[in-house]
């Protein structure tokens, strides 16, 4: 069965490629020859997809391999929208409200199609750039003073966000005097080398707060020894199935990702916390599935990552049907989650229907 639906998967992208081939086939208006190299580019950059994502750049010139992984990565994104968009035109012409005309040989339509996919790409890239700030504010007996935290997830650091990026993104965090900060998990992108000679880690010591966080998916494909080894560098306090006590009265939990199907349960890591029963319990769990154990577990508040919203639309349609909450916050019970769209992003630097942010939280008594 998981053989069949890796055959789907790998399948439904090439049988879309044919589609979108045939019909920029049909549409240009110009000698074969070109059309062809027209196709080629397009297959090729889908190709590049892959190169990118296995590591096979890792030894290649540092801007050869970002370049390699951008188009790449930003091919599949803009495939789904020419997909969708000739699809469109489908429908149109067999409903007969578009006429035939318009998709053969039609410079006019070429042109549109060009201008709007040019639009649409720019705008999702400036999005992107936007950095939304989120502000959650919880009230609660249990914490002793009020508290604030900067929490932020998917960082996603690598060929595409690299340090001037994350500088940005530390300016940020720094302007807002936190107390602490919290990361629920995919720091790391995939590939360690660009974290490495860039030397990250000096990015995340400038944060002028301690910094807490958990593992995502991403850092069990970058392996951990060397994600663990850059958390130690850059300070970050890695919590895999642990807890740490900050302000005497706030627990942080920071649970392994679901990866390992071998990680605690959310019960077992509650009851390993060596701290009074009326602490205010924080959860950092990457992956937001099965909300209700921290619910029975008597978590206060649960901060994961993972879904990026589905960074373009419509695929945030998918993961709002996959998830009981796919973005946002949320609440079950006494239990309160914040369910992030991400800081940073994966692959193409689109943020289309979707948003990149970082959260404000407040714990006030």
């Amino acid at each position: 069965m998981k053989m069949m639906w890796m055959m789907l998967f790998t399948l439904l992208p090439l049988l879309a490629l044919a589609y979108i081939s045939w019909h920029i086939w049909c549409l240009l208006p110009v000698r074969w020859v070109w059309k062809l190299i027209v196709i080629l580019l397009l297959v090729a950059s889908f190709m590049l997809l892959f190169t990118g994502i296995t590591h096979a750049t890792d030894r290649w010139p540092m801007s050869l391999a970002a370049m390699v992984y951008e188009i790449g990565t930003s091919s599949i994104f803009i495939l789904l929208y020419l997909f969708m968009l000739f699809l469109v035109l489908d429908l149109g012409r067999l409903v007969h409200l578009i006429p035939r005309t318009l998709l053969y040989n039609n410079w006019w339509t070429a042109g549109g199609v060009t201008l709007l996919m040019t639009l649409i790409f720019v705008y999702g890239n400036l999005h992107y750039q936007h950095k939304y700030r989120q502000e959650v504010t919880l009230s609660s007996k249990k914490v002793i003073k009020p508290v604030k935290a900067v929490l932020l997830s998917d960082l996603h650091l690598g060929y595409h966000n690299r340090r001037a990026e994350l500088s940005r993104w530390v300016d940020l965090i720094n302007a807002e005097k936190p107390d602490v900060v919290l990361i629920a998990g995919d720091i790391i992108d995939g590939s360690m080398r660009p974290l490495r000679e860039e030397r990250m880690w000096e990015e995340f010591k400038r944060i002028e707060a301690p910094i807490y966080a958990c593992l995502g998916n991403h850092e069990f494909y970058a392996g951990q020894p060397e994600a663990k080894q850059f958390y130690k560098e850059s300070g970050i306090h890695l919590l895999i199935d642990d807890n740490a006590v900050i302000d005497s009265s706030i627990v942080i939990i920071g649970r392994d990702d679901r990866t390992n199907m071998r990680r605690k349960s959310i019960k077992d890591l509650v009851a390993s916390v060596h701290a009074p029963s009326s602490s205010f319990v924080i959860l950092l769990d990457h992956q937001p599935y099965h909300l209700e154990q921290a619910e029975r577990s008597k978590i206060d508040f649960q901060f994961s990552g993972h879904t990026h919203h589905g960074q373009v639309w419509p695929i945030s349609w998918i993961t709002e049907s996959v998830y009981e909450c796919a973005f946002g916050a949320y609440q079950r019970g006494d239990t309160h989650y914040y369910i992030s769209s991400g800081m940073g992003i994966w692959g193409g630097k689109f943020r289309i229907g979707t948003r990149s942010e970082y959260v404000v939280l407040t714990i006030t008594n």
